[in-house]
């Protein structure tokens, strides 16, 4: 499922983080009622499965830090509440 949230987010992690695999989900449809879900089913959980050059040789801690870091302006300003972040 995309969301253009999910495609913005996409954009920016391509420009911050140059990624050789990309794939953010909206899946707040999965979380409605839950903390955080905002009754729409969009906007609000999603999950990034990503790989890029920069990961190599970080834990997983490090890598999850630098996807989060990239991605606060969504949490701040569009009422992302959750991220569910897979690292190759």
């Amino acid at each position: 499922m995309s969301t253009a949230l999910a495609d913005r987010m996409a954009a920016h992690l391509r420009t911050q983080l140059e990624p050789t695999e990309l794939e953010v989900l909206d899946e707040s449809w999965q979380h409605d009622g839950h903390a955080g879900a905002n009754g729409t089913g969009f906007g609000t959980h999603f999950r990034v499965r990503i790989a890029a050059p920069g990961f190599d040789g970080k834990s997983r801690v490090a890598r999850h830090r630098l996807v989060y870091d990239a991605l606060q302006i969504f949490i701040d300003q569009d009422g992302v509440h959750a991220i569910a972040i897979e690292t190759r």
